[in-house]
């Protein structure tokens, strides 16, 4: 079994912030919506239109923090962000009304989305280009370790259901990220990219990644295989509810089983991802394995509650096994494609993925599976195998457009198909 942490050194600091900063998001996730509704005292429509313009406005100015990142050294910016993260969780404490609610969400989404962007330009100054996918793979063990740990916590607040225990996750939460940026502040300094910086000033170019027609391609295929996450945690719910004789416990045991499959076997899957050849083959076999659990899926419908357990059991090992492979190669070609001295700036707009889908994916899948049942699962599977499989010419687009590559990457490049 992996080491759920990284060797000791820099990997190993931000493996822990990674950690600490984790356990508050599962508090969130698991209390949010019902500290807004039973201790702020805010509708569930508001609460719903709040978070959605909060997100909105963070992945738009996620892009702008990332390229900060990358100007005035990715260390001070990560940990200015993570104090910015806590301070707006913190707010939530004190909010009584919507337009505050409003203001607090914007703070938390655009200091989240730009702590993402410079956490990785920090990473990306930290770590060589071969060690990268491994020490991200790593990162996501510990993320979905502390977001267990979290969803736990948040789990007694919610059996108490007391103000006062809302409060004091709430309150974790925000130490989480105080915790965070005090272990980023004791990384080695990352030295700002200033000579890409002119650079860009004197070619007029100031978001440079908003003019990469290959990157944003990348980006946008990259959000519908996306649409993973909320498969998980909306659409599996509803069709397992609504569509299967299954028991709804299997909603939290099948949680339980993507957050402990990751944990365990996300650093061995993306051993195999060193490159973007490597990178296009394992995100062309997640779609591959995306549409057989999507077929899994659809065959649960009218089996047995036997029966529909065991199909389902058998679709989320597929589905986690997709979700690995679909990680690690994405997060390889969102390095490799990125140009030196804009890392930031561009992970700031590749994060933008992860806002798409959770956005629009709630409409899509249950557009898709609610009103359409097993044909539904068919077609959305379909639409994973065509992302998964438009990306290597486009990645072979993107490489072909780079200029001062090595030859020996865009050769790599051009053979992924």
């Amino acid at each position: 079994m992996p080491r759920l942490l990284p060797p000791a050194g820099p990997q190993r600091t931000l493996a822990l912030a990674q950690l600490s900063n984790s356990v508050g998001d599962g508090v969130y996730y698991v209390t949010s919506v019902l500290y807004f509704t039973h201790v702020v005292g805010l509708a569930p429509a508001r609460i719903g239109l709040g978070l959605t313009v909060a997100w909105a406005v963070g992945s738009v100015v996620g892009v702008p923090l990332g390229r900060m990142a990358d100007r005035r050294g990715p260390r001070g910016t990560a940990v200015l962000l993570a104090l910015a993260t806590g301070s707006a969780v913190a707010s939530f404490l004190i909010v009584r009304d919507f337009l505050p609610f409003l203001v607090a969400a914007c703070l938390y989404a655009t200091a989240q989305s730009g702590l993402a962007a410079a956490r990785q330009a920090l990473l990306a100054g930290l770590v060589s280009e071969r060690e990268r996918t491994g020490v991200l793979a790593h990162l996501q063990s510990t993320l979905n370790a502390g977001l267990a740990v979290g969803a736990a916590l948040g789990g007694l607040a919610v059996s108490y259901g007391t103000a006062s225990a809302y409060r004091t996750v709430f309150a974790v939460d925000a130490v989480s990220f105080l915790l965070c940026a005090l272990l980023l502040s004791r990384l080695p300094a990352v030295a700002p990219a200033a000579a890409a910086a002119s650079v860009g000033a004197a070619q007029g170019v100031r978001f440079q990644v908003l003019r990469d027609r290959p990157y944003v391609v990348v980006t946008l295929l990259n959000a519908v295989l996306l649409l993973r996450m909320p498969l998980l945690s909306l659409g599996l719910p509803l069709w397992i509810t609504e569509r299967t004789s299954a028991p709804e416990w299997l909603v939290s045991a099948l949680f339980l089983l993507n957050t402990v499959a990751v944990v365990l076997f996300q650093v061995r899957t993306a051993r195999s991802v060193h490159g973007l050849t490597t990178a296009a083959r394992a995100i062309r076999r997640s779609g591959v394995l995306a549409l057989a659990t999507c077929a899994v899926f659809a065959f649960s419908a009218g089996q047995s509650p036997a029966v529909a357990v065991a199909v389902l059991v058998a679709g989320s090992v597929l589905l986690v096994a997709a979700e690995m492979l679909q990680s690690a190669g994405s997060w390889q070609l969102g390095f490799d494609l990125a140009p030196p001295g804009r890392i930031g700036e561009y992970q700031g707009f590749f994060g933008t993925g992860t806002t798409i889908a959770r956005t629009l994916g709630p409409l899509v899948l249950t557009g898709l599976l609610t009103g359409l049942g097993a044909l539904g699962w068919i077609l959305l599977g379909g639409l994973f195998l065509a992302a998964s499989s438009a990306l290597s010419p486009v990645t072979r687009w993107a490489a072909g457009t780079r200029r001062g590559d090595a030859p020996a990457s865009v050769a790599a490049a051009r053979s992924a198909a």
